[in-house]
């Protein structure tokens, strides 16, 4: 029981400190832009998107189309690409975005967006549980 409380009470102060924006229309954009290159396999073109940080970690647009092809085939083949909520955690700013792959089983993404030279970039990505929706 304790050990319910205790987590309970983790949950809530975790929701205490993300706070949803207005949406953004130049982060969509990037996430799009992203997802419309991998769709053509235009790695390079996709890599742009990327945060310094991320290209670093891969090095090479081919590293980094890998990567997503294995890791997250939902996003290298969406079937339908959907955005929710926009928040700010901790001053970071997190994207969801509700991808439906190819075969209809519905993911939920949250993508870490970084300003960079005044243009957004991906620095992250995490597969959050996707909600429930009605077909």
């Amino acid at each position: 029981m304790r050990f319910f409380f205790v987590l309970m009470l983790m949950v809530w102060g975790l929701g205490l400190r993300a706070e949803e924006v207005p949406r953004e229309p130049g982060i969509e954009a990037a996430i799009s832009d992203q997802i419309a290159a991998f769709r053509v396999d235009d790695f390079s073109t996709a890599f742009m998107f990327a945060s310094p940080g991320i290209q670093g970690m891969f090095g090479t647009p081919d590293r980094f189309g890998a990567m997503v092809k294995n890791g997250y085939p939902m996003v290298w083949r969406p079937g339908d690409v959907r955005f929710g909520r926009l928040h700010d955690e901790d001053g970071v700013l997190w994207q969801e975005v509700l991808i439906q792959d190819q075969q209809g089983r519905r993911f939920g993404l949250a993508y870490r967006m970084e300003r960079v030279l005044g243009e957004w970039r991906i620095a992250g990505v995490q597969v959050i549980p996707a909600p429930d929706v009605g077909v």
